[in-house]
């Protein structure tokens, strides 16, 4: 994977099929709990500093 979609871009996704914040944290704890490997590594191809992604991840437990 490349780093090629932004944060921005992900989250202008998710709202444009109309994913508020609420479903948006919750798509993260699912996907934390469900494959937290999996979410540490989209966390990182997105570029995410790892303070931010420990932050994420934190508060999707």
């Amino acid at each position: 994977m490349s780093a090629q979609v932004s944060v921005e871009e992900w989250v202008a996704r998710f709202k444009a099929i109309g994913l508020d914040q609420a479903a948006m944290q919750q798509w993260h704890r699912l996907f934390e709990r469900e494959n937290p490997a999996g979410h540490q590594s989209f966390l990182e191809w997105l570029g995410l500093p790892a303070e931010r992604i420990a932050e994420m991840r934190k508060t999707s437990a």
